[in-house]
């Protein structure tokens, strides 16, 4: 999961100071370098900055498998995602899409602010031991500062047009955010028609790792195309954080 650039003074407001949810191109030296592998991969994000103690000591960690879920009434997930200017970035951790004000999820009553959304390969999370090849996700903020993710699973299929815009304006390497003249995007579509989910407190996938996220993945994938999966795959050939232990939280599902 990863926030952005422009909105780098926010996040650093926020426990999702030093992730892909923040930490960018441009913010050098702000925050330790880490990585997916080797010497700065997540075995030693702990070791990297006392605030990233959370990534190896927290108990409440993510991404998890999801399995042996509670069945619960936890009501639907509202989302009001519009139609927008396509503003981009490689963060050098993944591709990310700035979002502006106006898109909403709202869970139990609260209503969160949809800020960006970026995308992990292979998934994070699995689904009762199995990996898909794409996970997005979506990253929201309430008006008292809490943040919410919406996790979406993607799978090898039909061509996705809800990708074709983002996936046609990647940048190939780390860079600023940038507005891409005369498209629009609607994240709605990126979104399955089966709103089944899993629900669960975790934390940011990347360093600081921070805790108190509410995490809703949706259990059925969406679809894109052998070919759109390889496009990101060559820039990003594993950006997936290795599974968490669930520990004494419930994992449900609604």
């Amino acid at each position: 999961m990863s926030l952005s650039l422009s909105r780098r003074g926010l996040f650093r407001l926020t426990a999702a100071a030093a992730c892909p949810l923040c930490a960018t191109a441009g913010a050098a030296g702000a925050v330790p370098h880490w990585g997916y592998e080797g010497a700065e991969g997540p075995a030693k994000w702990g070791e990297m900055s006392a605030e990233f103690k959370s990534c190896s000591i927290g108990t409440e960690q993510t991404p998890i498998d999801l399995r042996g879920s509670i069945k619960a009434q936890t009501g639907p997930v509202a989302i009001a995602y519009q139609k927008m200017p396509l503003t981009i970035l490689n963060n050098g951790h993944t591709i990310q899409v700035n979002t502006p004000a106006g898109s909403k999820l709202d869970i139990g009553g609260t209503s969160y602010d949809l800020l960006q959304f970026h995308f992990h390969h292979p998934s994070e999370h699995l689904l009762a031991g199995k990996a898909f090849d794409l996970e997005a996700h979506f990253v929201h903020k309430s008006a008292n500062g809490g943040l919410a993710v919406v996790g979406v699973f993607i799978q090898p299929g039909a061509a996705n047009p809800g990708l074709t815009p983002i996936w046609a304006a990647m940048p190939a390497k780390a860079a600023p955010p940038s507005e891409v003249a005369g498209v629009t995007i609607e994240p709605g579509k990126l979104l399955p028609k089966e709103r089944g989910y899993f629900r669960y407190m975790g934390s940011l996938t990347t360093p600081p790792c921070s805790e108190g996220l509410t995490w809703t993945v949706f259990r059925s994938p969406i679809q894109a195309s052998p070919e759109q999966i390889r496009a990101f795959a060559a820039l990003f050939p594993m950006n997936a954080r290795p599974l968490q232990p669930l520990n004494r939280r419930f994992l449900l599902e609604g």
